[in-house]
């Protein structure tokens, strides 16, 4: 497969490098790129760069690169033909200007911003829960969800399957990270400054000085913002982040009456997503049976106790402290890394089905 990463030198890019190799993604080659202020760097990729047959005689172990090095093109400059793949991760405006362009060259398009989710004519796709919805069609584009969504639909798919999903109400703790590099450096700020004498909070709220906020609407180090994402232009009173998880849960689920409460919350952690789901089902179900039906679902760990910092790294969502809600409910915590199964792996896991596909 020839692939291109776009938005290659930013945070979720990255890691979407790192998902290519350590998944040996069948890469014949790979073109990177960003904007023009990018443009021109070099960057370093150890994947496997597996032999096309009809362009080399070697097999794909003999073709072997451990480490090669690739120039970064000008997204805005670039022809983008002769790409099968491209994974997207450069925001909602660059991909509403160039995911149309680069799936008119003939390839697949697959977008990690918000700008297709909701396109009634664009599959939003979650592996492992709904690959159905996968078109096996050249020159199409392909979203992946809001990295909270994906957290959560890990382990609501197979609990609706077993019991009929009814509503569900969901506090988030949303780690710094997904608002970006600015996002993990702001936080990174904000600790170090405050280190010092920082247990005089305990008794004080001015016990620290800390340097003005940017990235977040209030100071996040040592703390809890009840606001995650920017409010709707609406009378809700809600983030966009949270009528995002509500309106993709709508669209993957194909539940398109689902009552889903949200509460966004960002919290002083760098990676992994977590959140407290008290969902209500059509059948009765106990905590055991969801317990077996999530350990045997794929992507999913049952673990006692889920935290961020063990996601961190890893291709599992964690659930844990599953137990009854009323009659019908179960209420359970879950996290998951929000830079891999959230946004790089999701999208690499897509390609594997296109691939797989031919």
């Amino acid at each position: 497969m020839h692939v291109a990463v776009v938005g290659a030198t930013g945070q979720v890019g990255g890691v979407m490098l790192d998902v290519l190799a350590q998944r040996d993604f069948p890469v014949t080659s790979l073109r990177l790129f960003a904007s023009s202020r990018s443009a021109g760097r070099e960057m370093s990729w150890s994947g496997q760069s597996h032999a096309s047959e009809n362009i080399a005689s070697e097999s794909a172990t003999s073709a072997s690169i451990p480490s090669q090095s690739i120039t970064v093109e000008d997204l805005a400059t670039a022809d983008f033909s002769g790409i099968d793949i491209a994974l997207l991760s450069a925001g909602k405006t660059a991909s509403l200007a160039f995911a149309p362009k680069i799936a008119e060259s003939g390839a697949v398009v697959i977008d990690n911003s918000s700008a297709w989710r909701m396109d009634p004519k664009v599959p939003l796709v979650v592996a492992d829960v709904n690959d159905h919805a996968i078109s096996s069609n050249t020159g199409c584009i392909i979203a992946n969800p809001n990295c909270t969504t994906m957290v959560a639909m890990m382990a609501l798919k197979p609990l609706h399957d077993l019991a009929g999903l009814l509503s569900f109400s969901v506090s988030t703790y949303q780690a710094c990270s997904g608002a970006g590099l600015a996002g993990v450096a702001e936080l990174d700020e904000h600790l170090k400054a405050g280190v010092e004498g920082a247990a005089g909070l305990a008794f004080d709220n001015s016990a620290v000085s800390l340097p003005p906020a940017e990235v977040f609407a209030d100071n996040v180090a040592f703390n809890v913002l009840p606001m995650c994402g920017s409010f709707a232009d609406d009378s809700s009173g809600e983030t966009d982040e949270e009528q995002k998880l509500r309106n993709e849960s709508r669209k993957i689920l194909e539940l398109p009456d689902l009552e889903v409460i949200p509460t966004c919350v960002r919290v002083p952690v760098f990676t992994g997503h977590s959140m407290t789901i008290n969902a209500e089902f059509s059948q009765l179900v106990s905590p055991e049976e969801a317990a077996e039906k999530l350990e045997n679902s794929p992507g999913v760990k049952v673990c006692e106790q889920p935290t961020p910092i063990s996601a961190t790294g890893t291709d599992e969502t964690l659930v844990g402290r599953i137990r009854q809600s009323g009659e019908r409910g179960l209420v359970f915590f879950l996290s998951g890394d929000n830079l891999r199964k959230g946004a790089a792996l999701n999208a690499v896991q897509i390609a594997e089905l296109i691939a797989r596909k031919g």
